[in-house]
Formats: structure tokens, sequence, C-alpha cells
């Protein structure tokens, strides 16, 4: 595996069955850091107590990987980007890089959004780059969780 330091950022995420997955894979491609913004479901409630439903699916990966609740997209981008991490957004656009050959800069952190409307309009513009998983079915598109796991399989 390169050794390349790497931030997720789950934008808006609806389930928490997603959520707790892209824990687990996050914690077995060493992301230092889970930054969950808005409404993205996070391990423990919203009077700190542990969510049976979350630790199901994550397996403990929630105790592994440091994560913290946002509510802002821009300012999380700001200080990463003063902190000289490579914003990339995960998201099929008509201007997105394929995943397929790219290369990432050291510091790198990941958006990744909502199952249904994606990445946010704020965080696609001040991303660095855009990149999308190539496919050549109709549908197109992949679980939020399942393309996080491939996008953090090729960047690291």
């Amino acid at each position: 595996m390169k050794n390349k330091a790497s931030v997720l950022i789950l934008e808006n995420i609806r389930s928490v069955e997603n959520t707790a997955s892209i824990f687990r894979t996050a914690d077995r491609f060493g992301v230092s850091r889970i930054i969950l913004v808005g409404t993205t479901p996070a391990p423990l409630d919203r009077f700190k107590r542990e969510r049976k439903d979350f630790v199901k699916v994550s397996l403990g990966a929630e105790k592994k990987v440091f994560w913290e609740h946002k509510k802002k997209i821009k300012s999380v981008i700001k200080s990463l980007r003063n902190d000289k991490f490579q914003i990339i957004s995960l998201e099929q656009t008509p201007k997105a890089k394929s995943l397929r050959g790219f290369v990432p800069q050291d510091r790198f952190a990941l958006i990744v959004g909502n199952e249904v409307s994606g990445i946010s309009k704020d965080a696609l513009e001040t991303s660095d780059v855009v990149v999308e998983i190539p496919t050549e079915s109709k549908k197109g598109s992949l679980n939020v969780s399942v393309a996080t796991g491939i996008a953090l399989f090729v960047l690291k």
C-alpha cells in the first residue's frame, strides 16, 4: 500500500449502513480521519450513546478511525486546503477525470456524497479535481460505500 495521508469527507449520506460500511473500509485502507458533514449519521446518537445499527456494520472501526462531525462543507474544505490537502470529489460529472490512472498528491481528502443527489454544488466547485469510476453499464452508478472502497483502493 502506498503511504499517502488521506481524509474522507462524507457529505449528507442518508444511510447508517452505508456510513458504517465506509468506516470499516476506511479502517482497512488506513484513512486517518473521517469528517461527517451535514446529515451524515454518526456512530453515536444525539445523546452520545453508541448506535447499535452502526456498530453492527462497522464492526468496531468507529473506534479505530478518528471521526468528527461538521455542519458545513465549505469550512471543512477550507481547513483541509490550508493543511495542504488536495481536495478530490468522487462524482459523475461531464468534466470528471477517470479514476483509472489518476494519481493523487501525497495528502488528499476524498469527498463522497448523498446516495441520491451526490456531492453538493459547493463541494464540487471548490474541489481541486473531480474523479469518477469508469463504467460500461447503462445504470452507471454504484452504491456510495462500494464506490468509496473502489476509490480508496485506487488512490491509496
